[in-house]
């Protein structure tokens, strides 16, 4: 048998019997650097019969993690419980909310975006205290922003004394008609001003 003793005991160790080890090497791989040839886990289970995670694991083990990730459709699903991708991110990173590329470490609110030139931050006003600043919140009052098109909305019910706390939220939750029903009561009360 062309594996060595040891590359025999690691292939053992990733699931295979002396049989499978056996069919390797009559499909003509018979040292690790053969994996290489194969190339990714779907062929190597096309070759020699092994199970797709038995094959991913030991492609894995011959080749490196990329074998896992360039296997066959059949196989990615596997692969990926193998290798799952986990990116984490420090907290002061500042990403454009239209790119979503990252900001060099020395960003200020309000400056425009390195990669598409469009500025970082989308800035909204308060409906609560009319404020302005970026972010999903108003730093002045706490209160969640609405998004542009509903501001109005948000500050009739303000008016109407819903707490400051559930307007954006009943704002999510209005319907098309109900705010149809809205902006004629707002445009009403133009009127009259």
């Amino acid at each position: 048998m062309a594996f060595s003793k040891l590359e025999q005991n690691i292939l053992k160790a990733k699931g295979l019997s002396e049989d499978n080890i056996q069919a390797l090497v009559d499909a003509g791989i018979e040292s690790k650097q053969d994996f290489q040839t194969v190339g990714d886990a779907g062929t190597l289970a096309a070759l020699s019969g092994l199970e797709q995670s038995v094959a991913a694991e030991v492609m894995v083990w011959a080749i490196g993690p990329q074998a896992a990730s360039t296997t066959s459709s059949s196989s990615t699903s596997s692969a990926s419980v193998l290798n799952p991708s986990v990116v984490v991110e420090s907290a002061d990173i500042v990403k454009c909310a239209h790119c979503q590329h990252r900001q060099p470490k020395d960003y200020k609110s309000g400056d425009l975006c390195v990669s598409c030139g469009r500025q970082v931050e989308r800035f909204a006003t308060c409906h609560w205290c009319a404020a302005s600043g970026p972010g999903n919140f108003c730093r002045s009052c706490g209160a969640e922003f609405v998004p542009v098109a509903d501001f109005e909305i948000a500050v009739l019910l303000k008016r109407e004394g819903v707490a400051k706390d559930q307007i954006a939220q009943r704002v999510r939750d209005l319907s098309a008609d109900e705010k149809d029903t809205l902006w004629g009561r707002i445009r009403s009360l133009r009127g009259h001003s």
